[in-house]
């Protein structure tokens, strides 16, 4: 059996330098399926309320992280709705520089209590109205991105 070894400082930690090739599929689970159809199908957001926690969460769940209830109370939210806070993207997924930062915010649509990430655009502050600007209904493939962006109200 091998012996454990009090480590005081990070710098005295031993490693094995490699990589480890990892893949993943994610879903969007019967919640978040509902949520990116109706946006496809009917151009509107929806988002799922806890009546015991009196929350509404946007993207929706299926339970509720607080209490653990399950969520069957599915509502239509926004599209309006509040900047909460915004950041400056300026790398794309792979970490390469992207030709123009995206603005991404914090929405907290109407009638909802969480926030949703996307992007807005371009000199929209925190604290400001906005509405989700969806694709034409024939270009909606059932994606986030069918939502392309927030635009001031």
């Amino acid at each position: 059996m091998g012996s454990l070894e009090h480590i005081e400082r990070v710098t005295d930690l031993r490693t094995w330098p490699g990589d480890i090739p990892v893949t993943h599929l994610y879903t969007a689970g019967l919640a978040g399926e509902r949520f990116l159809r109706d946006i496809k199908d009917h151009g509107r957001l929806l988002g799922s309320r806890c009546e015991a926690c009196a929350y509404t969460y946007v993207p929706p769940s299926i339970f509720c992280p607080r209490c653990f209830s399950r969520l069957d109370d599915w509502r239509e939210v926004g599209p309006g709705g509040v900047v909460a806070a915004l950041t400056a993207v300026h790398l794309d997924a792979d970490g390469e520089p992207l030709e123009q930062p995206q603005i991404i915010g914090l929405i907290q649509l109407d009638g909802a209590d969480s926030v949703l990430v996307h992007k807005v655009a371009a000199g929209v502050a925190p604290g400001q109205r906005v509405t989700a600007v969806f694709k034409d209904a024939a270009a909606r493939e059932g994606s986030i991105t069918d939502i392309e962006q927030f635009r001031p109200a």
